[in-house]
């Protein structure tokens, strides 16, 4: 048989078929499409935030969108700014075929190492030094360390315990009152520091019922007040509880939650909660030198699972931003956790003014501690009065008008 010379049938055959190569595409993509609806409406949990279908969703951008259109349409590269490059399409489609990120060397082998998921949290928003090498652990006391009767001895704790004669400070020009919008509370209470334990070497093991983070809660009430600030220190045993119940530390959260709720359903002017923990990584990654003293690293943690991320978020990068400012390289960051290998929500969600910090690591000390709860009540304390400032200033036009 002879071939075709014919141009136009030619043509005709190649359209044709590519025409159906799109169409056939088009099947493909609605059969997916149909199998993935059908299978979220009969099992709603696999409606997951990691899907390749959300991820890819979430990766666009409004730039790149323009870059996609403007291989078509150069006019809508005008849209675009000249510093901005074309997205890497060759990334992008080996991320959405193999869910491997080449940016996050994590992906490659998240899914195929046992409890790797538990290090599964984004940097939002990156301090000095922080990336996904170093960045809050949190782990949990080995379980002979909570069945042990008998807690490690203490050593250098002079100056640790209160003496009754605490700094007086000078009349704030400002004051909240008898009002206590501040909580500060503990879901990890015995998170401890290795200075202060004898013979404990293991950083897994730096837990203790009496010198804890619930100390950095007395230095950071102390420091707010100081601002005028009213701030109450909920130190309630919540791993002791968890004892008495029977429970489990990874119900640490749940047991504190309902510690929480009743401190505001007793109190309704509470309005920012903080909840003080522990990083379980070592010096190097969570001390910085200031103006010659040394300081304990402050990281900012937001559960991803819940209605209040976004305000919550906000509220941790004002006082990311501020600490950069004056203490430049104190903050770590901040840093969202979600997912299975975590808890996600941080009882944050009964705030929009809630966060989670981890003061310094297993290795700092209090002086290290006590600098880092003083930069931190003073940049809040500014933020807190702005945005006093800024309400009474609303409620005032309101009545005018």
């Amino acid at each position: 048989m002879k071939p075709f010379k014919s141009n136009g049938l030619v043509v005709t055959i190649q359209g044709t078929s590519l025409l159906k190569a799109i169409g056939g595409f088009l099947l493909f993509l609605f059969m997916i499409f149909s199998i993935s609806g059908a299978l979220t409406s009969l099992k709603p949990e696999y409606r997951i935030s990691s899907s390749s279908v959300n991820s890819a969703a979430n990766s666009l951008t409004g730039e790149m969108l323009y870059h996609f259109l403007g291989w078509e349409n150069h006019s809508f590269l005008q849209g675009v700014s000249e510093t901005s490059s074309p997205p890497g399409i060759a990334n992008l489609v080996f991320k959405l075929s193999t869910n491997v990120n080449l940016d996050d060397p994590r992906s490659l082998l998240g899914r195929e190492l046992p409890f790797f998921s538990i290090y599964d949290s984004k940097i939002l928003v990156a301090g000095e030094g922080t990336d996904y090498t170093n960045m809050p652990v949190e782990s949990s006391p080995p379980i002979e360390v909570l069945m042990a009767e008998q807690e490690a001895a203490l050593q250098n704790t002079e100056g640790l315990e209160p003496d009754g004669d605490s700094k007086q400070s000078k009349t704030p020009p400002m004051s909240t009152g008898e009002k206590k919008p501040v909580y500060i509370y503990f879901s990890h209470n015995t998170e401890s520091y290795l200075p202060y334990l004898k013979g404990v070497t293991n950083p897994d093991a730096a837990y203790h019922s009496k010198i804890n983070v619930t100390k950095i809660g007395d230095k950071l009430k102390e420091e707010m007040e100081s601002k005028g600030i009213g701030t109450f220190v909920d130190k309630t045993d919540i791993q002791g509880n968890l004892s008495k119940k029977g429970l489990t530390y990874g119900r640490s959260y749940q047991e504190s939650r309902e510690v929480v709720q009743a401190a505001i359903t007793s109190n309704r002017d509470l309005s920012y909660l903080i909840d003080i923990h522990r990083d379980s990584k070592r010096k190097k990654d969570t001390t910085k030198e200031i103006n010659g003293e040394s300081y304990a690293k402050l990281a900012f943690i937001i559960g991803g699972n819940n209605p209040n991320y976004e305000k919550n978020l906000k509220f941790a990068k004002e006082l990311h931003d501020r600490l950069n400012v004056k203490y430049k390289g104190l903050s770590r960051g901040i840093m969202k956790k979600e997912g299975a290998g975590t808890n996600g929500n941080f009882n944050q969600d009964l705030s929009g003014n809630a966060i989670l910090i981890e003061f310094g690591g297993v290795d700092n000390t209090f002086e290290e501690l006590n600098r880092s709860a003083e930069a931190i009540a003073e940049v809040f304390s500014e933020y807190y009065w702005q945005a006093e400032e800024v309400n009474s200033s609303a409620g005032g036009e309101s009545e005018k008008k």
